[in-house]
């Protein structure tokens, strides 16, 4: 008998473990795809407008640093419209 009390506790804690990995795994949201990737065209479509409006200041000199140059200029950066840059092959 104390063979199977000690079996039952790893059989108890393989069912509880089930238990928290279905309920971890669950959808959190109710929001439809669609719904969200429309959204997210949106917020795009809105950084897109934000940074052509960074571009206009910077020409006209109004959003400079002391030094006269921008950020981007000074370390070079080169920055990807839609992601995270490609790994060189």
């Amino acid at each position: 008998m104390a063979a199977l009390t000690w079996l039952l506790i790893p059989v108890a804690a393989a069912l509880v473990a089930s238990v928290w990995g279905s309920w971890a795994n669950r959808r959190r949201t109710t929001t439809p795809d669609a719904a969200g990737v429309a959204g997210y065209e949106r917020f795009r479509a809105a950084m897109e407008r934000s940074s052509a409006d960074t571009g206009a200041r910077e020409t006209a000199g109004t959003d400079v640093h002391e030094t006269g140059t921008d950020v981007r200029e000074r370390v070079g950066a080169h920055y990807a419209p839609d992601g995270p840059a490609r790994a060189a092959d």
